[in-house]
Formats: structure tokens, C-alpha cells, sequence
């Protein structure tokens, strides 16, 4: 239940300038950024999902070169699986595309 809560260093925030000094040794008042970054943020992980999209796209290729090739290592089942693996990824893209484009849109209208 302890983790639900945040913990914050309030006193390791405080930002200390010229014009307030604080008064005997008390800290000023002055904060910085309350919250930090623990997280990558949107545009590093649509850029992961994306490599991860070219990787996915590429793979049954690569492996039908393979098979082609005359390969021990890469059976055709293992092209097959790919190549449906590759399709349910290209499906995922393009709702998660739609879902980021209608949250665009949403935003977009909000009025301020």
C-alpha cells in the first residue's frame, strides 16, 4: 500500500538564488520541476515501435532467403509464422496509428 503514494524529496528540490537566501540557515522556498522523468517520452517510443515494425516486416524476408538458400537453420513453417506474425504487426500499427490520430484530433479541438 506504501507504493501507492508517491514519495517526493521536497527538500532536495529546493532551489537556492541571490535574491532568496533564506533566513538562518532555512532554505528558500523556491521549487523545481515537481515531477521527473521516468519514462521515455512519446516520440522515443513511436521511434522504438517503429524499428520494431521494420524489424518485424523484414524478418520473413530475410528468412525466405535463407530457406532459399538452401539453409539448415530456417524451415518454411518457421517463414510462415514470420510472415503472420509480420501481418498481425502491421494490423497493430495501423489501430495504434488511428488511436494517435484521433487523440490528435480530440486534443486539436479542445478550446482553450
Amino acid at each position: 500500500m506504501s507504493n501507492f503514494y508517491p514519495q517526493y524529496d521536497l527538500a532536495g528540490r529546493i532551489q537556492h538564488t541571490k535574491m532568496d537566501s533564506g533566513f538562518n540557515g532555512i532554505p528558500s522556498a523556491r521549487m523545481q520541476r515537481v515531477e521527473t522523468q521516468n519514462s521515455p517520452d512519446f516520440k522515443q517510443v513511436m521511434s522504438g515501435l517503429m524499428e520494431n515494425l521494420n524489424t518485424e516486416l523484414n524478418a520473413p524476408d530475410n528468412m525466405l532467403k535463407d530457406v532459399m538458400s538452401g539453409s539448415k537453420n530456417v524451415d518454411i513453417h518457421d517463414v510462415m509464422t514470420a510472415m503472420a506474425k509480420s501481418e498481425i504487426t502491421i494490423n497493430v500499427a495501423t489501430q495504434i496509428t488511428g488511436k494517435v490520430i484521433q487523440a490528435y484530433d480530440k486534443v486539436m479541438q479542445i478550446q482553450v
